[in-house]
């Protein structure tokens, strides 16, 4: 749950522009520790624009990002590099899998806890103890995380060769062994089925808890989202147009209006729109 006062983000005025195109304006937000939000609207809307910029692979036009480390120290990380936010404990996933495929299982994770070693190259060359002891640390570290997931027995396979459902797995195990405070989740359910999107519900709950992580999550599943977010955001156009708790934000005129669509002719809620609306409903049963 949040904890009063106890930022990790906080997003003042952050907008981008793409050759005259404004794609997110004036956009602000406050995270706070072990907090799970939810950033939801139609497609376009401007999701993992503001993901990217969070997660150094854009540049704001404007605004301010701030991010408190897990020892309190503050980084003004609108300019700072995906690999320098990975080692201050920002990590995330992306909407399509970016897998090492033709690389094991198991080596996709240790790469990704290569920025935690504390050998060096020639600790490495010459094959000291240190670097023994390191690698028995991490190849120790790779089987906790993927025997979690429960994919521990598939770490000499391909990455490529995995079902979907574990491809996914792995790419958030992959995330999570950079040991992050903050979890980006750019539509961690999309491709699933029903029992799939299920258990990534249990599994998102699971991993928050287990690594007291603070989650911020863009999903088009309406069942996730209202299953699992404490608060949500809507963008539309670049712009939020509603927050709050999910009872709220499925009720709210404007979310209804502009990210579930109106017919262009009676200004009702359109086919689409209610058959949407309903999946909010159900999803609060």
């Amino acid at each position: 749950m949040p904890q009063a006062n106890e930022l990790l983000l906080k997003i003042n005025n952050l907008s981008i522009v793409f050759g005259g195109l404004q794609a997110v304006s004036d956009f602000s937000c406050e995270l706070y520790r072990g907090e799970l939000l939810g950033l939801i609207g139609p497609n376009g809307a401007g999701k993992t624009t503001v993901f990217n910029m969070i997660s150094g692979i854009y540049t704001p036009t404007g605004g301010e990002i701030t991010f408190w480390d897990s020892s309190g120290k503050v980084h003004a990380i609108g300019r700072t590099s995906p690999a320098s936010l990975n080692r201050i404990g920002i990590a995330r996933t992306f909407q399509n899998i970016r897998l090492f495929t033709k690389m094991t299982v198991e080596d996709n994770v240790r790469v990704a806890l290569h920025s935690r070693r504390t050998v060096n190259p020639l600790d490495a060359l010459l094959r000291t103890n240190r670097f023994r002891n390191d690698e028995d640390l991490m190849k120790e570290r790779t089987g906790e995380l993927l025997s979690l997931f429960r994919i521990e027995d598939k770490k000499d396979e391909l990455a490529r060769n995995l079902p979907y459902g574990e491809q996914r797995k792995l790419e958030i195990v992959r995330a999570l062994a950079a040991n992050p405070s903050l979890l980006l989740l750019d539509e961690p359910a999309a491709g699933m089925n029903h029992h799939e999107t299920d258990e990534l519900m249990k599994l998102i709950s699971f991993i928050r808890k287990e690594f007291s992580l603070t989650i911020l999550l863009i999903e088009h599943d309406m069942h996730l989202v209202m299953g699992i977010c404490e608060r949500l955001m809507v963008l539309d156009y670049g712009r939020c147009i509603a927050e709050g708790p999910p009872d709220e934000i499925r009720k709210n005129p404007a979310v209804i209006k502009a990210y579930l669509g109106q017919d262009a002719l009676t200004g009702e809620p359109s086919a689409g729109a209610l058959a949407s609306s309903a999946a909010m409903e159900k999803s609060n049963g």
